[in-house]
């Protein structure tokens, strides 16, 4: 797959402070990256930096194999869509989206015609006479991203831009975004806090943490098989349990010995992980580990059922409705040993 955009040891550093650590990432054309990690990780600053809006300290920003550190944002062909929408509001909609063209000097049928066109993929075209003010959330958002699709840019940046919608008008606007880019085929770079959204959204997730890369990988990879104990936290619910390696598929945790993936020899102090939906209840006799359950909450779906183990820690699991076990009572918990991940302390 082509590179479409590329930093070279990218990084941003505001007096004593290192905003962003020098990063190598590559974005695959047409692809949906999302940047992900909390709030300090780095992920606007480098979003700032490869929109222009922020000079780098260190390295190099190639877009279409050619080097674009020092470009200024209007002649990188990026396109950005904020958290605020940012629209002119004593503009019509239909001003509001044409504007990007008229900084660029299209005139007449041609700026109508690529106006027409952007609000039809948003399907926003019974507004164009309308002014922002008359407009919902949801739909100051759709003209916001038709401003930016209008003249066509080759990269679209998304800084947070469902940040500021209500739960269920956010999850319609990530299938809109979703859907937008399937259709247009561009490369999108989306900057989110949001766990949620990023496993909906992305083909892959650059997941961040103090200021530099923690992972890179699709949303099953990263879910599934953590590299590191914050991408293990970070991504949904984990239980971890820290113990011994022994380099022979076992796994030394208080006085028991757990199984582990097979052929992996890894050895030492390590934490094992095992998802809530990855374990199941059993008989106390039969489980890998065991102990009293502490609390059961009803999630619609399904039950999850937290079990206070020996060690003090506390083992959350995801089962059916119908089997809901009772608050004290002494259960085993058992697991397939490939659903499990070694990960380093």
């Amino acid at each position: 797959m082509a590179i479409k955009l590329e930093t070279r040891g990218l990084g941003k550093r505001y007096g004593d402070v290192q905003a962003l650590e020098p990063t190598d990432l590559q974005v695959h054309a047409g692809e949906f990256l999302t940047l992900l990690g909390p709030s300090g990780s780095g992920k606007t600053t480098l979003l700032q930096m490869i929109a222009g809006l922020a000079e780098p300290s260190a390295g190099q920003l190639h877009i279409d194999g050619v080097e674009a550190t020092h470009l200024p944002p209007g002649k990188r062909g990026i396109g950005l869509v904020f958290q605020s929408y940012a629209l002119f509001p004593h503009m019509t909609v239909a001003e509001n989206v044409a504007y990007p063209l008229r900084m660029r000097r299209v005139r007449g049928q041609e700026m109508q015609r690529a106006v027409t066109d952007a609000l039809a993929m948003v399907k926003m075209e019974a507004y164009a006479q309308r002014y922002p003010r008359e407009l919902s959330g949801g739909q100051q958002q759709r003209i916001a991203l038709a401003r930016c699709f209008v003249y066509r840019p080759s990269v679209v940046l998304l800084d947070e831009p469902l940040g500021a919608l209500d739960k269920k008008l956010r999850e319609h606007m990530q299938l809109e975004i979703r859907r937008l880019h399937q259709e247009l085929g561009l490369t999108f770079i989306y900057v989110t806090h949001d766990q949620e959204e990023a496993l909906t959204m992305s083909d892959r997730i650059c997941l961040m943490n103090q200021a530099k890369v923690e992972q890179v990988g699709t949303p099953q990879e990263l879910y599934d098989r953590p590299a590191t104990r914050f991408a293990a936290t970070f991504l949904g619910h984990s239980n971890l349990l820290d113990g011994e390696a022994d380099g022979k598929e076992g796994f030394l945790w208080a006085d028991r010995r757990l199984p582990v993936p097979a052929q992996v020899s890894l050895s030492g102090p390590m934490a094992l992980l095992v998802r809530p939906e990855a374990a199941r209840l059993v008989a106390r006799e039969e489980g890998l580990v065991c102990g009293p359950v502490v609390e059961t909450v009803f999630i619609g779906s399904d039950i999850r059922v937290t079990v206070k183990l020996a060690s003090g820690s506390s083992f959350v699991i995801r089962c059916p409705r119908g089997a809901m076990p009772a608050i004290g009572q002494e259960i085993g918990i058992a697991w397939n040993r490939d659903a499990s991940v070694l990960l380093p302390i």
